[in-house]
């Protein structure tokens, strides 16, 4: 006899992110990320909804989500552009890194996908490298600013990119020069094309 899946619909998922439990919306914010790395395209009629609970008060789901739009936006950085809005309001949420850091990749991937949206994108990332550098969460910042710079950059967005590593990059020590000096190399190369 067939047994049938335990997994829940993609529906399902979707509808539990405005569930009243803070643990179910977790869950199922869980689960959609977990789908985003396996099948992103089937996530693609359910933009609105993952956008919508960027604004639930928990991070968790907030990062889990960020990360399927994340990847989304590899596919159709349009689509996921209304993430936006929720995006900046995460990436300074004085309660969570971990969140911080989910809208900070978030937004690099956005960036990196045409030069408008880096120009939208780029104030933001500007901004959360002042606010965040030497925090925890940096290093990780940096190599999402790499994955930023190998993008489809405008001119204005990779020159802003440059001038706001370089000190770094002639004077930081250990992991924050040696990923400063890459990202000025990538960008003053001209990216190539995530």
């Amino acid at each position: 006899m067939a047994r049938e899946s335990v997994t829940p619909s993609i529906d399902h998922l979707v509808s539990t992110l405005g569930a009243a439990r803070r643990r179910s919306r977790q869950e199922a914010a869980h689960q959609i990320a977990r789908v985003a790395h396996e099948d992103v395209t089937s996530l693609r009629p359910f933009v609105g909804e993952l956008i919508d609970s960027l604004y639930r008060p928990e991070a968790q789901t907030r990062w889990e989500i960020f990360d399927a739009l994340g990847e989304l936006a590899l596919i159709d950085a349009d689509a996921v552009e209304g993430g936006y809005e929720g995006a900046e309001a995460s990436l300074f949420d004085e309660g969570s890194a971990t969140v911080r850091l989910a809208a900070f990749r978030f937004l690099c991937r956005l960036g990196a996908s045409a030069p408008r949206h880096s120009d939208l994108v780029w104030p933001l990332l500007d901004e959360a490298v002042q606010c965040y550098h030497g925090d925890p969460e940096y290093h990780d910042m940096l190599i999402a600013l790499l994955e930023f710079a190998r993008g489809d950059l405008s001119g204005a967005a990779r020159d802003a990119l440059v001038g706001r590593v370089s000190f770094d990059a002639k004077n930081g020590q250990s992991f924050i020069k040696g990923y400063s000096a890459q990202i000025i190399t990538v960008a003053q190369d001209g990216g190539c094309h995530v």
